[in-house]
């Protein structure tokens, strides 16, 4: 089918001007949103000028603490320096344990994991989920005792 340059050109202007409403609008929704964002915003300057001590951040998530955790695997010690780690791994029972430290820590696939217990990859792999998955519980066991 073949259409006339005239259609051709009408469909041309009309995609043109969907274009620039589009942009037109997005434009306008993006400097709504700048003016929005500046209101809530307080000047850095501002806030110096207006405290009498001096700003500062601490980040826990790097602290340590004094006696890192020592687990054995495999003959191999792994440190952990973590607290809340560290407490949350010993919750676990043995096993669980072990299969965590050995994917995690010593880079062992599931199929290895599992010809070391004799088993197969499948079954380290559903060990594997479901101590992360008692991990996860214990984590959060020991965020809400601190």
């Amino acid at each position: 089918m073949r259409y006339s340059e005239q259609f051709k050109e009408h469909i041309e202007y009309t995609f043109n001007a969907f274009c620039k409403t589009v942009l037109r609008n997005a434009a306008i929704n993006a400097y709504r949103d700048m003016k929005r964002k500046q209101k809530r915003e307080v000047s850095l300057n501002y806030l110096m000028s207006e405290t009498s001590f001096e700003p500062f951040t601490m980040d826990i998530y790097f602290e340590q603490y004094d006696k890192p955790t020592v687990f054995i695997v495999q003959s191999h010690e792994i440190i952990i320096v973590n607290e809340r780690l560290a407490i949350a791994l010993s919750r676990l029972p043995e096993q669980r344990r072990v299969v965590l430290l050995m994917y995690f820590f010593l880079g062992y696939t599931d199929t290895k994991i599992g010809n070391e217990y004799g088993r197969s990859r499948s079954t380290a792999n559903y060990w594997k989920l479901a101590a992360l998955k008692q991990l996860k519980k214990e984590w959060e066991k020991t965020k809400h005792e601190e």
